[in-house]
C-alpha cells in the first residue's frame, strides 16, 4: 500500500451562480481571474508549495474546462507516477449512483481512492478562494495540538459574520462551539472552509453520516464530531483570503491586483502560482496609446487607451478605444472609439465599433437582484455586441446579439439580454 502523510481532497464542482453569466457554461474554479490564471490555480499552487504532493479533484458543474486546465498537473509539478493531482467526478456505482449532493458526500463517494494513500491526515480545499496558505504549518499547528480537525479560520466584521461558519473558542483556540450561517453570531472568527482532519476520525464521521441527506462539512460533519467529544481547534489565519463568489468581490480582487502596493502580491519569488500557460507571442502597444496602472497579457494588440484595468491573453484593443476599471477575459475584440466602464467581459466576445458600455445612472436588475446588484456591465462569453450601442450599468448580455435587440440601440440599466440556450 502506498502511504502518504497528508493527501488534499480539492473541491471544484461548484456552480458559482452568484457569478450570472460568467458560470452559464464554465465552473467557477475555471473562471479567469489576475489576467492569466484560473481561480483553481491559487489552491493548487498552495498545495505543491506546502509539499502536498497528492491531490484529487472533486469536479461537477461543466467540468470539461476545468479538466483540460489541470491536465496530469505539470504546470504545478503534480504530473507524478505516486500520488499527482487526479480529477475525481462524479461515477456510476453498482448501487446508490448519485451526483454529489454536499461536500462530505462528495468526499464520501471517493472514500477508495483516500484509502488507496493511507493517509495519516486530509486536507479539505474549496477550489473557488483567492489566497496563499502554506499548509504544512497548518499541519504542525494540528499535530501540536494533538488535534483531531483543525478549521482554517479568519476574524471579519461582526455585520458580515452571519454568511459564514462561526467557530467560538478558547484561550486556547480549542472550539467550543460551531455556528453554521447562524442570525446572531456569537463570534467574529468565521471558517474558511478549509480542514485538517485526523483521517481516522473523518473515516468514522463519513461512514456514520452516509445517509444523511446532501452531507456538508459545516452543517453535519464538524457538529458530529463536535458531539463525539473530539478535539477541535481554530487555526486563525491574518492574511489575504478572498472569496470571489459575487461580481462584485470578484471584479474587487481583481483590481486589487493593480494597486500601487498590492494588498495581494502575485510577484513574489518564493510563493509562486502556478498555471497552464499558451505559447503565445509578446504584447504590442502602439506608439499612440497610453496604459496605466493595468495588467496587459502576453499575445495583447493594444492600439488604444487602458485606465486600471486587468486585460487577459489575446485580447484586441482597436485605435481610440478605451477601457478602464475593468476586466478584459482572453481572446476579446474591442472595436473601434468603444469606450468601457466598469464592466467584466468575458473569454472571446466581439464588442464593434464606437460602443459605450457601462454608463448612466445605476437600476435595480431585471433579470437577477441578488446577482446583479452592482455598477458593473457583465458580457458573457462568445458574446457579440454590435457596433454603436450603448449599455448601462448593471447590466448582463449573453450570446450573439444583434442591432435589433437593442430598442433605439441601448440596453438600459438594469435590463439584460440573454440569448435562449445561454443559461
Amino acid at each position: 500500500m502506498i502511504k502518504k502523510e497528508m493527501i488534499a481532497m480539492l473541491l471544484a464542482g461548484g456552480q458559482g451562480s452568484r457569478l450570472g453569466v460568467l458560470t452559464a457554461k464554465v465552473a467557477k474554479p475555471a473562471v479567469a481571474f489576475g489576467g492569466k490564471y484560473k481561480i483553481i490555480d491559487f489552491p493548487l499552487s498552495n498545495c505543491i508549495n506546502s509539499g502536498v504532493d497528492t491531490v484529487g479533484v472533486l469536479t461537477q458543474y461543466q467540468p470539461l474546462r476545468l479538466n483540460d486546465h489541470i491536465g496530469i498537473g505539470m504546470p504545478w509539478d503534480l504530473d507524478r507516477n505516486i500520488g499527482g493531482v487526479t480529477v475525481l467526478p462524479p461515477y456510476e456505482k453498482s448501487e446508490n449512483t448519485e451526483w454529489y449532493t454536499g461536500t462530505a458526500n462528495a468526499i464520501f463517494q471517493n472514500m477508495n481512492y483516500m484509502e488507496t494513500y493511507n493517509p495519516d491526515y486530509v486536507l479539505i480545499l474549496s477550489g473557488d478562494h483567492i489566497y496563499k496558505m502554506d499548509y504544512e504549518v497548518m499541519l504542525d499547528y494540528h499535530k501540536a495540538n494533538n488535534a483531531d480537525v483543525t478549521i482554517a479560520a479568519m476574524p471579519v466584521p461582526i455585520e458580515e459574520a452571519s454568511r459564514f461558519g462561526v467557530v467560538v473558542t478558547d484561550e486556547n483556540h480549542k472550539i467550543t462551539e460551531f455556528q453554521e450561517k447562524p442570525e446572531h453570531p456569537k463570534s467574529n472568527l468565521a471558517s474558511m472552509g478549509i480542514y485538517i482532519f485526523s483521517w481516522p476520525v473523518l473515516r468514522d464521521a463519513l461512514i456514520k453520516l452516509k445517509d444523511q441527506p446532501n452531507c456538508d462539512f459545516g452543517m453535519h460533519v464538524i457538529p458530529y464530531v463536535h458531539e463525539n467529544g473530539k478535539r477541535i481547534f481554530a487555526y486563525e489565519y491574518t492574511g489575504y483570503w478572498k472569496d470571489v463568489g459575487t461580481l462584485k468581490s470578484y471584479w474587487q480582487a481583481n483590481m486589487e491586483l493593480i494597486d500601487i502596493v498590492p494588498e495581494f502580491n502575485l510577484y513574489e519569488e518564493f510563493w509562486k502560482i502556478y498555471t497552464k500557460s499558451e505559447a503565445l507571442p509578446p504584447q504590442y502597444v502602439s506608439a499612440d496609446s497610453k496604459i496605466e496602472r493595468s495588467i496587459i497579457c502576453n499575445g495583447c494588440e493594444v492600439r488604444g487607451n487602458v485606465h486600471n484595468s486587468v486585460i487577459s491573453a489575446n485580447v484586441d484593443i482597436a485605435e481610440d478605444a478605451e477601457v478602464h476599471d475593468s476586466i478584459i477575459m482572453q481572446g476579446c475584440k474591442i472595436g473601434k472609439g468603444t469606450k468601457i466602464y466598469n464592466a467584466i467581459v468575458a473569454e472571446n466576445t466581439i464588442i464593434g465599433d464606437n460602443c459605450s458600455i457601462g454608463v448612466g445612472e445605476y437600476a435595480d436588475s431585471k433579470l437577477s437582484q441578488k446577482i446583479y446588484n452592482c455598477e458593473l456591465a457583465v458580457i458573457g462569453e462568445n458574446s457579440t455586441i454590435p457596433s454603436g450601442v450603448t449599455l448601462g450599468k448593471n447590466v448582463a448580455v449573453s450570446g450573439k446579439t444583434e442591432l435589433s435587440d437593442y430598442p433605439d440601440g441601448k440596453l438600459s440599466s438594469g435590463d439584460y439580454i440573454v440569448k435562449a440556450g445561454e443559461i
